[in-house]
Formats: C-alpha cells, sequence, structure tokens
C-alpha cells in the first residue's frame, strides 16, 4: 500500500513538473544599494525564481525540453530598508532552433520602471482575475509575453490569447500608483508594448516572426540556400508596415534581438542577395544600420 501511494505521488509530482511551460533563470543585483542584505536579497531572487517557474501560464502540458527559457536581470537601484524597492528589469527570452543546440532570441526588454514593494517572507500570489500586487503583476505580464512571443514563432500569430492575458494583467494593475502600466507614462513602457503586440498595424512583424523562426531559421540545417531564399522572400513584406510604427516599441525591440542575428545568416547568403537583403534591412530597420553595413563590406 505504502509503494503504491509513493507511486502515485511521484507520478502526480512528474505531471506537475511537465506542466510547467517557463524554464526561468534570475538575477538580483544591488551593486549601488549600500544596505542591501545578502540573505534577504537571496530569498527575494527565489522568490520571484519559483513564482515564474512553478505557476501555470497555459492550459497546456509542457515536457521539460520544451520549457521555454527566460532570464530576468533586475537591478535594485534603492532600497528602503524595509519593503520598498526602487529597480529596473532585462527581460529576456529565447526559442530552440530546430536540429540545432542554437537558440534564437525572441524577446530582449528593458523595464526602467521595475519598482516593487516586498515584505520577507511574504507569499507572492498570482491571479489573473484581481490585482495582488505590483510585483506579481509584473512577473506575470511578462509571463504571458514570453509565451505570446514563443507562440508567434511556431503558428501564424499564435500568440494572440497571451497578449490579451497580459493585456488583462495591465487593465488590473493600471490604478496601482506604480508606473509603466498607462499610455501617459511613457512611449516605452509596458502599455505600448502591449498595445503594439495587438496593434493590427504591427501584425506584418508578428507574420514575419512566424515565417523567420518556422520556416527559415527551422530548415536551415536541412537546406541552408532555400532557407536563406525563404527569409529574404518575407522581408519585403515588412516594407509595408505603416512608416509611423517603425519607431514602436514592438519595432525596436524585435530588431534590437534580431539585427546581429540576420547579419550572421545573410553573411551566408550568395553576394546577390547578401546585398538584397542588406538593402532591404536598412529600409526597413534604419536604427542599427551600422551593424547592416558588415553586409555591404563583406568581400
Amino acid at each position: 500500500m505504502k509503494k503504491l501511494v509513493l507511486l502515485l505521488f511521484l507520478s502526480v509530482s512528474q505531471l506537475n513538473l511537465k506542466a510547467q511551460e517557463l524554464l526561468a533563470t534570475v538575477q538580483l543585483l544591488a551593486p549601488t544599494v549600500t544596505n542591501s542584505n545578502k540573505s534577504s536579497l537571496a530569498v527575494l531572487q527565489k522568490t520571484i525564481s519559483d513564482f515564474l517557474n512553478n505557476n501555470k501560464w497555459s492550459n497546456e502540458t509542457y515536457l521539460p525540453p520544451e520549457r521555454i527559457n527566460c532570464h530576468f536581470i533586475i537591478t535594485l537601484t534603492s532600497w528602503d530598508g524595509a519593503a520598498t524597492y526602487t529597480a529596473k528589469a532585462q527581460i529576456q527570452s529565447r526559442r530552440p532552433v530546430y536540429a540545432t543546440s542554437y537558440q534564437s532570441t525572441l524577446l530582449n526588454l528593458s523595464d526602467q520602471n521595475f519598482d516593487f514593494s516586498y515584505n520577507e517572507g511574504q507569499a507572492l500570489e498570482f491571479s489573473d482575475q484581481n490585482y495582488q500586487s505590483n510585483l506579481a503583476s509584473l512577473l506575470s505580464y511578462y509571463a504571458y509575453t514570453i509565451l505570446g512571443a514563443d507562440k508567434d514563432s511556431f503558428s501564424k500569430l499564435g500568440g494572440s490569447a497571451y497578449y490579451l492575458k497580459a493585456l488583462n494583467i495591465l487593465n488590473l494593475a493600471q490604478n496601482n500608483g506604480h508606473a509603466g502600466w498607462r499610455a501617459v507614462d511613457g512611449l516605452r513602457n509596458r502599455y505600448w508594448l502591449n498595445e503594439n503586440l495587438l496593434n493590427k498595424s504591427d501584425e506584418p512583424l508578428r507574420v514575419f516572426s512566424y515565417y523567420y523562426h518556422r520556416k527559415g531559421l527551422d530548415i536551415m540545417q536541412e537546406n541552408t540556400g532555400r532557407a536563406l531564399k525563404d527569409i529574404l522572400s518575407y522581408l519585403p513584406a515588412l516594407q509595408q508596415m505603416d512608416k509611423q510604427r517603425l519607431g514602436s516599441v514592438f519595432n525596436n525591440t524585435f530588431f534590437a534581438a534580431k539585427a546581429t542575428e540576420f547579419v550572421n545568416l545573410f553573411s551566408q547568403a550568395n553576394p546577390l542577395d547578401r546585398v538584397q537583403a542588406y538593402n532591404l534591412l536598412l529600409a526597413i530597420d534604419p536604427a542599427n544600420s551600422s551593424k547592416y553595413d558588415q553586409l555591404k563590406n563583406r568581400p
């Protein structure tokens, strides 16, 4: 009987392990906070990591190899010695490329208003129906955004449901007094990122993410020449985007994450395709022109 109970417990534990979507690593840094307590920061770091990795963010079951690699670097800039923290964060996520060990960056976001309150030992509660705390809202918002970006890379506009979940978190958090949740809080914040991701005008970039990853990168090992040709054929669609959207936060973060990868990929192309890629990328993403110049100058 005891063996049967143990087997049932192990089976349930294994199912719970398989259910989680995120494989998040968390770094909590406090280089300029003179009164920071290392043991307290370690507790907070583990609390954040457990919240991201142990909560269920979707109705799908993810096997351990399918969990989404993501990284949260949270830098504390001040602490009142009690519960109030001022911070900024860098949030990154990656997805594997089929039949390789390479991980392609999907998101590389900077949040300059990652402020929160937390008492050591406090349980960090998740709810998608009620506002719990700014820290829980921040982590939930980015968890859903990470899931959305991952889904977009595997199916056309597949991330929409998760961006809507992030929107719900955003709406619940807007009146909590913390910056970054409202349109008036700046042009590059959580509000505008989510607005861009759900805006019809930015759908061509989301569709490109699918074609680029699933129909391009994922077949590179099978046929590099064909994959490069296909990626090149998808780029002109981005020229049709509203030029006023070129400065949007989603557009900027997407190309900031991908510019070096584009250069590395098209460096393998024949000279004619390489020049065509350079001209297209320069027109679509002038902010990273210095990186794309490597394609032009390559012999």
